[in-house]
């Protein structure tokens, strides 16, 4: 009986490592890394303004944008694609018909800015825009 009490501590002892071990692996499971936190951190409609300083182009229109992880899309007319890496820095590409833009910038918090350059109903124009994630 002795002898199957030094035992017991022994087996307790080698399994509790184990057991701090697997709950390390469950929550970083369950936790997304911080890349993946910064990435989603932008996820949501983006209500992005645009102005045309170069070009007969309209100035002032919004279009909806929605990131997804580090996916950029539409969020209500138009074809949008487009990436977002870790640090917010933003590339897009739209196309409504006959006119395509490409746009590069930066997002961080819930604001945003860059500059677009495109042509518009067969008008080579550019400018900036500015995003407000709703």
């Amino acid at each position: 009986m002795p002898h199957f009490s030094r035992s017991l501590p022994s087996l307790t002892d080698f399994a509790r490592p184990r057991r701090l071990a697997l709950l390390a692996v469950l929550a970083m499971a369950a936790f997304p890394s911080t890349a993946d936190a910064r990435i989603r951190g932008y996820d949501g409609v983006w209500n992005v303004t645009f102005a045309t300083t170069r070009g007969n182009c309209s100035s002032g229109y919004s279009v909806p944008f929605t990131v997804a992880g580090s996916r950029v899309s539409s969020a209500g007319g138009g074809r949008v694609s487009g990436k977002v890496n870790r640090s917010g820095t933003v590339a897009v590409q739209v196309s409504v018909g006959a006119s395509h833009a490409s746009g590069g910038g930066r997002l961080a918090g819930v604001n945003g800015a860059g500059s677009w350059r495109g042509i518009i109903s067969g008008d080579q124009c550019s400018g900036t825009w500015q995003a407000t994630r709703s």
